[in-house]
């Protein structure tokens, strides 16, 4: 079966006043349809950059973004318009990403207005109201502003405003990281019953591993720009092969203090992703590193069956343990 969405090669990069910043730097991967690939890394790895470029908000600077079989890497303006309707993004900051002078109506509406889904009126009124109620948002919020509401009933705008066209791909840009912890619940499991309802395929952006576990079939881990480690969720939780996927999973707070992991503390510098040296970039904060990891680039391989990690010294530091 051929994937729905696949990435190869992806590059991103931004012109500085100091050189090129690589924020996507060569990555390849694919999400098959109805399913979630769950994208994880620290603060400035490049995630949202990832799924900003793939959906076209962002241009490419290399590779290519193949969707339904059909390279759209270097889409033109009509074409972007028709993709539109297929990908989606749900915005990390549910408030910042809606127009204040709009209402929920206006801002739910807003897509099918511009590509002129319904034909009267009381066609986009009823649409507009049919998506409300498929998010969860009561009738009387209709004519509310944003400011008005709290974090929650702003993200399922977010969401309604995304399902709007009704999408089979959607980029989830950290949509539950701005929630308090009971509303982040709420609105996971609604994605996840739109999802089964829908057919629909995500890419899960996220910081939080525990988040990402719950949601996902398939996870990556991304460190300055590049791949490090990605498998099947379950395996990459029975299984962390990485030395930077080890450090972030111990992080993860837990209440079992007999069965806690002791956490595994990163030091060093970060390497800069401004025209970054050879080696690899996890090298200068990695306990286990050697002369060959700050000179030569770590190919990403097949460790276990659909276990894929780019690290030079993978073998020897799991067989250690």
């Amino acid at each position: 079966m051929s994937a729905y969405l696949e990435v190869k090669d992806l590059k991103k990069y931004f012109k500085t006043p100091r050189g090129m910043l690589h924020a996507v730097d060569g990555l390849n991967f694919s999400i098959e349809k109805g399913h979630t690939l769950g994208v994880v890394g620290e603060s400035g790895c490049g995630k949202s950059t990832l799924g900003r470029t793939i959906i076209g908000l962002l241009d490419a600077t290399g590779g290519q973004v193949i969707f339904e079989g059909k390279d759209i890497t270097n889409a033109d303006k009509a074409e972007r318009m028709e993709l539109r309707k297929k990908m989606q993004i749900i915005f990390q900051d549910p408030f910042s990403s809606l127009n204040p002078r709009m209402t929920v109506s206006e801002a739910i509406a807003e897509g099918l207005i511009i590509h002129k889904v319904c034909k009267t009126k009381q066609e986009l009124d009823q649409r507009v109201s049919e998506l409300m109620d498929t998010v969860g948002l009561a009738e009387r919020f209709t004519m509310s502003y944003p400011h008005e509401l709290d974090g929650g009933r702003r993200q399922r705008i977010g969401i309604a405003r995304a399902l709007a066209l009704n999408p089979g791909f959607v980029v989830c840009d950290e949509p539950v990281s701005a929630l308090d912890v009971s509303i982040q619940a709420q609105i996971l499991n609604l994605m996840q019953d739109l999802q089964e309802e829908k057919g629909l395929t995500y890419m899960f952006i996220t910081h939080d591993l525990s988040v990402v576990k719950h949601i996902s079939n398939n996870i990556l881990v991304m460190y300055l720009g590049q791949l490090v480690e990605t498998c099947e969720s379950d395996e990459l939780f029975e299984h962390t092969l990485h030395p930077y996927t080890k450090a972030l999973l111990s992080a993860i707070p837990t209440t079992d203090i007999d069965n806690r992991k002791q956490r595994i503390l990163m030091q060093g510098e970060l390497s800069s992703p401004i025209n970054p040296a050879p080696g690899c970039r996890f090298a200068p904060r990695c306990r286990y590193a050697e002369e060959r990891c700050k000179m030569e680039n770590p190919v990403i391989e097949e460790v276990l069956p659909g276990h894929f990690v780019a690290c030079h010294r993978v073998r020897e530091i799991n067989d250690m343990q």
